[in-house]
């Protein structure tokens, strides 16, 4: 375990015979912290060892320096079989994935956000609110078993006073939660403040998520932070998916005003979405495939919201696959992911640096997407190209690719899209009318489905314990009745 220089003393989560954070014990230490969070993470850049962890908070998270075998594992009582187990991170992975690898500066602040493996493989939620809570929510917002979240407040702004020039700084909420927007938000709120306070400020930070409540599905939550309240609709398998989020709850009397996100995981679908509007329905079936994807941008930001926007088309389906929306060549599955050897992984990857075009040269689709245009053009889209005219290191935007879509271009929808964006419609608007689409897409590939599964199955009205067994499908009796029947 490596521990931060500068963090608090606090009463450690693993210490032999202290209930462990994930049984989240009556009073355990960090316990509604962990329902949220497994730790924040400060990655700095430090001129002779490059990027460094230099703080991890609470201070008895787990991180390794290389890639773990077996488990961590507490019993959590003497008479428990629940066996619960520490959030083990790779270090060296959570360090360069907290900073862009891109040409481009990214001065100023950027945030981003990485899906990384577990060390060590699964960690099981034993703890009855885990279960309660992943049962409630749609699948998609299910806490994952062997991956983390991460979410990056990254700041690079020139700095006299630092030997080379610039103060490179990351500050990372590390989570199994996919609640992407909730901890953006976050993020812009604590990130500015803590590169000013440091410390002391991270400290009261993690004291206040340690008393907000459990992310209970269908509740709408008021969580304090820094002097500002953020109000947030946790989703739950009852809410419709094309229905507007439950009204918040009247708490007038708050002060201040409680600040309201509309959504804890959605993302502005249209403006993710801008430079590839006319290939929409190709992405989509390439998502309901499985098929491996490479998407490469300009930026972090850039290349990890197009891989969330792509792997959320499919709601109400989870994305069963794997994605990373950000990818570095430091990843400790870089190999894994560029051998030639076998076919392509099932993954969408997101990389900023131009060496994978070179190295993922055989993957069968690749987005290349080119710099963000200036809010209010017209989006130019990317066009449509066969993978031989993929060149290494020259490639131009556009969707590299031999696939043949079954779907054809929806016309309608792009007037409608381009209309509103020259109307200047709130872009909240247009991306609701592109989730709708994509959500009728999706219906329309499972009703069909479910009908063709019902008509498999005998009537309800004919499944009974006191009817005899019928013919087979080949002619031959099925066995004897169950048993005799009533008279």
């Amino acid at each position: 375990m490596d521990a931060g220089p500068g963090a608090a003393p606090h009463p450690a989560r693993g210490r032999p015979g202290a209930p462990s954070s994930a049984t989240r014990a009556p009073g355990a230490p960090w316990a509604r912290f962990s329902a949220w969070l497994e730790c924040v993470c400060v990655v700095t850049f430090d001129l002779e060892l490059g990027q460094a962890l230099e703080l991890v908070y609470p201070s008895d998270s787990r991180l390794t320096d290389k890639e773990v075998g077996p488990a961590l594992w507490e019993r959590t009582s003497p008479g428990e079989q629940a066996l619960t187990r520490f959030p083990v991170f790779q270090k060296s992975s959570i360090c360069y994935l907290s900073f862009p690898d891109s040409h481009s500066g990214c001065l100023g602040d950027t945030q981003f956000s990485f899906r990384i493996r577990q060390c060590g493989g699964q960690r099981h939620l034993w703890h009855p609110d885990d279960r309660h809570c992943d049962s409630g929510v749609p699948v998609s917002l299910q806490r994952e078993p062997a991956h983390y979240f991460g979410y990056v407040y990254f700041r690079q702004v020139k700095d006299s006073s630092v030997k080379r020039g610039y103060f490179q700084k990351s500050l990372v909420l590390v989570s199994r939660l996919p609640f992407v927007r909730l901890f953006q938000a976050l993020l812009s709120l604590i990130a500015p403040e803590y590169f000013d306070k440091l410390v002391p400020c991270l400290e009261a930070v993690c004291s206040e998520i340690d008393q907000w409540p459990d992310p209970m599905p269908g509740q709408t939550l008021n969580l304090p932070v820094m002097g500002v309240v953020l109000q947030v609709h946790i989703p739950s398998r009852a809410d419709k998916p094309e229905s507007s989020p439950p009204k918040q709850c009247g708490h007038e009397n708050l002060l201040p005003a409680p600040v309201v996100l509309s959504s804890v995981h959605e993302l502005d679908l249209f403006r993710c979405f801008q430079p590839v509007l006319a290939h929409v329905q190709m992405l989509w079936e390439l998502m309901l495939l499985g098929e491996p994807l490479v998407v490469l941008a300009p930026s972090p930001a850039v290349s990890s919201e197009m891989v969330l926007a792509l792997t959320s088309c499919l709601q109400p389906l989870k994305f069963c696959c794997d994605y990373r929306p950000y990818f570095t060549v430091h990843d400790s599955e870089f190999k894994e992911f560029t051998t030639r050897t076998q076919a392509p992984p099932n993954v969408v990857l997101g990389v900023t640096n131009p060496f994978f075009i070179k190295t993922l040269q055989h993957w069968p689709h690749i987005l290349r997407i080119g710099e963000p245009r200036m809010s209010g053009d017209l989006p130019k889209q990317v066009k449509l190209k066969k993978p031989s005219r993929l060149k290494t290191l020259d490639t131009k935007p556009g969707l590299y690719t031999a696939y043949t879509a079954h779907l054809h271009r929806d016309k309608a929808l792009l007037r409608r899209l381009l209309k509103g964006l020259q109307r200047e419609r709130p872009s909240d608007l247009l991306s609701a009318l592109l989730r709708r689409h994509l959500l009728e897409l999706t219906q329309s590939f499972i009703i069909p489905l479910e009908h063709y599964m019902a008509s498999l199955m005998p009537l309800q009205k004919s499944i009974t314990p006191w009817k005899d067994r019928e013919m087979g499908p080949h002619g031959g009796a099925q066995g004897p009745p169950l048993r005799e029947g009533p008279p």
